[in-house]
Parts: structure tokens; C-alpha cells; sequence
């Protein structure tokens, strides 16, 4: 059986370096820093005072102000991304059977703001009676994808991934697999996070899996390098809209490429660190490409998850020279986690969005702050500045805590 094949036809962000496509590229490719203090809550007491936070977003741009008074903020900044992602594909929503038209849609705490807000209120007046009663419907992960459903009628398939740092991977993945064995012809797929809050940034801590560097935060995501001491937290929402080829090329759409393949493995190793040598990362690579139908030398870019952490960076080195083998070195792989912070559950669905401008601008964005590298990661990772180089196939990677690992392959779309 011929397998459906499946076209990038619309995206759309909400990033701490730009909160729409163009402007997230821009800072791409001009190494902006979205990293700098908190502005959420009183830090004080905080190991870290840093983050990647979206600056000047304005929900009320996207909605009504009694729906914004209803939805967490990781819910806003998925309906924005949402309705850009609509605008840039061009689809008529009257024009299209919204039976076949579906939405996966995740995030990997969901509303942690409310929860925390609702815990507090309870708390302190010790009554149930103070709680919201749209406390659940605020706070449960799936509600993006449910109010992207509802606004733009859409009837597929719908619901929520949640696989920590690997959750917009995995909603991109279900959504090409769905259209492939027709099951939808169209999906908004991708993930959201607003998840810069005290209890938050108080667990990582915890964990000491933060970065510390108060004084120097600007140099504080710094994947690759030898000095690195934990991950930026940031927060946003990246969407994109998969097609299937012959509906896009029915309706004239814009294609920007082809997703041609998905490899999902687990690590069934430890909640926290990756399986050694990055085996889980490997296999998934390797199913991706095995998907794909294409060869290991046909990459030409690895967009890693690149976490700015002691066992990430040299793990997925590792996997990546495992996966490749000789190819490895000529690879060029950046970690746009260096501009953007590490977008959790939205991670996935931000980072297939720099993968695929990336190939269609033929430029390899940045890993900002890799002044001295780690000697254990010895790859080609565009150090400080943007990599002209044409690309034709490329991986973006994404591991979550609980050993999930998912490698999305797009290629440039050949008729």
C-alpha cells in the first residue's frame, strides 16, 4: 500500500525571541537572546531568577477578555499560534469537510498557573467554595486542543499529548501518522507551555536541573559547552498545520516541505536521565530515517534537543555519532534551546518550526554561548553564528524525562 504523503502547509509561534513566524526567524538567525529575569513573581527566595519569558504578548489580540479570563496562559498562547497558523496556510475554513480536519494538540504541565492560583485561594480561605469552577477546565492539558477544536470547528480527530519534553513531537508525529492512513486530511498539531511559575521553577531547582548563573543569565544557555550548568526555563507555543499532498496541491497551498518520517522509542532506563550512550535516541533516529525511506547520508541538519544539561549534551553526542557513524561529521546540528530556553512541552512543536525554516532559508541557526566546548561534544553544532548550508533533509529531535524519544524528518517537498 502507497503510503499518503505529508506537506508542512502553515505555522505559527508565540517564542520568547518573536511572537509570530517572521519575528521568531529573525532572531534566529540574529542570535537574539530571549533569556532575562523573571517579571512573574518575586524571586527572592529562588535559586534561579532567570528565564525565557514571551515578552508583549496581548491575548486580547486573539480573544475576548471572558475568554481570557477562562483559559490558563499556556491555553492563549496556544490559540494564538493556533489562528497564526490558519492565516499562513491560506485555508478557507468554509471550504474545507472539517470532519477530516483534526487537532493534536499537547503540553507537558498544562495549567500550572492556575492550579498554583487555585491551590493558593483554596488555602487560604479554606473553603471549597472559593474555588473556580472553571479551576479543571483551565488546568487540564487537553484543553488547547480542545479550544483549538471549538474555535475553528474543527470535528477529527482531537486530543492531547503529554510526554514531558518530547509532548509537541509526539502531537506532530500522531497527526502525520493519522493523515497517512487517512484518518484526517488535515491536522493542527504542536504544543504550548506557560509554565514560568514559582512552584515551577521551585521543582527544578529541587532537581538542580536549572542553570544558576544569576549574574551572567544572558550566557546561561549554553548547550554543548563545557561550563554548562542546567537548562533555561522558557515558555510559548509553536503549531503547525500537515496536509496531505494531493488536498494542498487541490486547494493551492503554500508548501513549505514534506514530513517524511517518525521514530519514537522509549529508554525503559530512569525517570531523569537518558538511557547511556543515547540508545533510545539512537533507535529513534534510525526509525525516522527508516521511515523516511531515506539514507543516514542524506541528513544535513540535526536540530538536537540540546538541553544546555551535563547528560543530555554528551548523550545525544554520543547517539548522534552512534546513529551516523563517519556521516556524523559532516552533519551540521544546533540547539536553538540556546535562544528560545527549553519550551518543555511546546519544545517539540518550536523546534520542527526552526527545522523546517531552516531548510527552507538554507541556514543553520546558531548555538548562542558555546565558547568552550565540552570535549566529549566533539560534533559541528554552528557555534555563535548562523551556518549557511543547503538543506535538503533534516531531524529535529526531542527526549522528555520518563525516556520518551521522538525524531521527526522533513525533507525539502519534491513534486
Amino acid at each position: 500500500m502507497n503510503k499518503r504523503r505529508v506537506v508542512v502547509t502553515g505555522m505559527g509561534t508565540i517564542t520568547p525571541i518573536g511572537n509570530n513566524l517572521n519575528d521568531f526567524w529573525e532572531g534566529m538567525i540574529n542570535c537574539k537572546n530571549g533569556v532575562g529575569p523573571i517579571t512573574k513573581f518575586d524571586t527572592t527566595n529562588f535559586e534561579t531568577k532567570f528565564a525565557a519569558e514571551v515578552k508583549n504578548f496581548h491575548p486580547e489580540d486573539y480573544m475576548d477578555r471572558k475568554s481570557i479570563r477562562r483559559m490558563d496562559p499556556f491555553t492563549h498562547f496556544a490559540l494564538a499560534a493556533a489562528e497564526m497558523a490558519m492565516q499562513d496556510s491560506g485555508i478557507d475554513i468554509e471550504k474545507v469537510e472539517k470532519e477530516m480536519f483534526g487537532v493534536i494538540y499537547g503540553s507537558g504541565i498544562g495549567g500550572m498557573d492556575t492550579l498554583q492560583q487555585q491551590h493558593f485561594i483554596y488555602f487560604e480561605n479554606k473553603s471549597p467554595r472559593k474555588i473556580s469552577p472553571f479551576f479543571v477546565p483551565m488546568m487540564i492539558s487537553d484543553m488547547a486542543a480542545g479550544q483549538i477544536s471549538i474555535r475553528y470547528s474543527l470535528k477529527g480527530p482531537n486530543y492531547a499529548t503529554t510526554s514531558a519534553c518530547a509532548t509537541s513531537s509526539h502531537a506532530i508525529a500522531d497527526a502525520f501518522i493519522l493523515i497517512q492512513r487517512g484518518s484526517a486530511d488535515i491536522m493542527m498539531c504542536g504544543g504550548s507551555e506557560a509554565a514560568i511559575t514559582e512552584l515551577s521553577i521551585g521543582g527544578f531547582n529541587a532537581m538542580k536541573a536549572l542553570s544558576t548563573w544569576n549574574d551572567r543569565y544572558l550566557e546561561a544557555s549554553r548547550p554543548f559547552d563545557k561550563d554548562r550548568n542546567g537548562f533555561v526555563m522558557g515558555e510559548g507555543a509553536g503549531t503547525l498545520i500537515l496536509e496531505e499532498l494531493e488536498h494542498a496541491i487541490k486547494r493551492g497551498a503554500k508548501i513549505y516541505c514534506e514530513i517524511a518520517g517518525v521514530g519514537l522509542t522509549g529508554d525503559a532506563y530512569h525517570i531523569t536521565a537518558p538511557a547511556p550512550g543515547g540508545a533510545g535516541a539512537v533507535r529513534a533516529m534510525k526509525e525516522a530515517i527508516r521511515d523516511a525511506e531515506v539514507n543516514l547520508t542524506d541528513i544535513d541538519y540535526i536540530n538536537a534537543h540540546g538541553t544546555s544539561t551535563q547528560y543530555n549534551d554528551v548523550t545525544e553526542t554520543s547517539a548522534i555519532k552512534t546513529c551516523f557513524g563517519e556521516h556524523a561529521s559532516k552533519l551540521i546540528v544546533s540547539s536553538t534551546k540556546s535562544m528560545t530556553g527549553h519550551l518543555l512541552g511546546a519544545a517539540g512543536g518550536v523546534e520542527a518550526i526552526a527545522t523546517v525554516m531552516a531548510m527552507k532559508n538554507n541556514i543553520v541557526p546558531p548555538t548562542l554561548n558555546l565558547t568552550k566546548p565540552d570535549p566529549e561534544c566533539d560534533l559541528n553544532y554552528s557555534p555563535l553564528k548562523p551556518t549557511p548550508l543547503k538543506i535538503n533533509c533534516a531531524i529535529s529531535n526531542t527526549f522528555g524525562f520518563g525516556g520518551h524519544n521522538a525524531s521527526l524528518l522533513f525533507k525539502k517537498f519534491d513534486s
